[in-house]
């Protein structure tokens, strides 16, 4: 429950991510295509202005009568306001001399148009574009606006460039289309292929997890059954001692070599000035620091010895003490319990506690283990 939930979160983090990067960046290009498809338009708009009113002002030029001029210049111009620009001629007082739609020559621009309001203005492509954006939605597909005036040499005419508004807001809205819909396809493609690869690395991720809990489990299995190993082995020292000394006890046989022996059971210590014997017995651990060789014994009293690690193991019970490592002996009795410790090595908690932490490395690991299940 809680993964499918974290894969929906990650799945509405993508979406919301792409569609705010998408959508800027679909704002971007948007108007990039119309400033490419807009600025052909106004360039190709202008010249045409220009040629035509350069040809009226040759033809003025020639003195061809004005009418055969008009004539020429219906002819030229009829039915051009389908496509998304077109030119008209008006003279000053804003009679039209010619305009593809001819029911309209001869009649004057209304007050307000367009026309008359950029009558001393040139569109530049940011004004032009703004006017196509705010022409979206307008019901009037045949909607147009002047883009470019000039005038014509040698008389009183005006040629006016016309963009049909309405039909490249159109035009202008399908690229917005294409774009979205482009936008749109990738961002599902995506967003699915990521929450695709996030399953799959999740996947893999818990995969690996189950095998180190695998692992984890597999060693807690063995620590415990060295644990269990270890809780035994004590149990068996402990009776082979009470064994001892119920024998002991029955023959009541007290030579003078079992005293002497028993006298050698005994390691001879010091505590500040006083001479102080530890029976072996009640010894819990030995270890060195700063080249001193202490002795700590069952009831955490503390002292030292003279002799070296090597010298007092080699006089101990290897049934009952274990040399850990260089710094460290330790009797079976105290030691409380095993972890697990790094790579492969083991940690000792003993009883009395020790400062220092006692470590058996990988390599002494299993004369450890086979110690105990002697």
């Amino acid at each position: 429950m809680r993964k499918d939930r974290l894969y929906l979160y990650t799945f509405l983090a993508i979406t919301i991510l792409f569609v705010i990067i998408g959508g800027v960046a679909a704002k971007y290009f948007v108007r990039l295509s119309g400033e490419q498809m807009l600025s052909t338009q106004l360039v190709s708009s202008k010249r045409e202005a220009k040629e035509i009113a350069a040809l009226l002002g040759n033809q003025f030029e020639a003195k061809i009568p004005t009418q055969k001029i008009q004539e020429n210049l219906q002819n030229s111009i009829q039915n051009t306001n389908n496509e998304t620009s077109f030119i008209t001629v008006f003279d000053w007082s804003g009679k039209r001399i010619g305009h593809p739609d001819i029911t309209k020559v001869g009649s004057k621009i209304p007050q307000g148009n367009s026309s008359a309001s950029s009558m001393n203005s040139d569109v530049n492509f940011d004004e032009f574009y703004d006017l196509i954006e705010d022409s979206y939605g307008i019901a009037n597909r045949d909607k147009t606006e002047v883009i470019f005036l000039n005038p014509v040499p040698n008389s009183d005419w005006i040629v006016a460039a016309h963009a049909n508004v309405g039909k490249l807001a159109s035009q202008l809205k399908e690229v917005r289309n294409r774009f979205y819909t482009i936008f749109s396809i990738m961002g599902f493609v995506m967003v699915l292929s990521s929450v695709i690869t996030v399953r799959l690395i999740g996947s893999l991720y818990e995969k690996k997890i189950e095998r180190k809990n695998e692992a984890l489990e597999s060693e807690v299995i063995n620590l415990a059954k060295l644990n269990n190993d270890l809780g035994a082995y004590q149990k068996r020292v402990n009776q082979n001692l009470s064994q001892e000394k119920e024998v002991s006890k029955q023959s009541h046989i007290k030579t003078e070599e079992v005293i002497k022996e028993k006298e050698k059971k005994r390691i001879l210590t010091y505590r500040r000035n006083e001479l102080l014997p530890v029976a072996i017995n009640e010894v819990a651990y030995i270890y060195t620091e700063n080249t001193i060789t202490y002795v700590l014994d069952i009831n955490g009293k503390q002292s030292t010895t003279n002799s070296s690690l090597d010298e007092l193991y080699s006089g101990l019970d290897n049934t009952i003490f274990f040399r850990a490592n260089r710094q460290f002996i330790i009797a079976i009795g105290a030691i409380e319990k095993i972890i697990r410790y790094g790579n492969n090595q083991l940690k000792i908690v003993v009883k009395p506690n020790s400062d220092i932490d006692i470590i058996i490395g990988k390599n002494k690991a299993a004369e450890f283990k086979q110690w105990l299940n002697l």
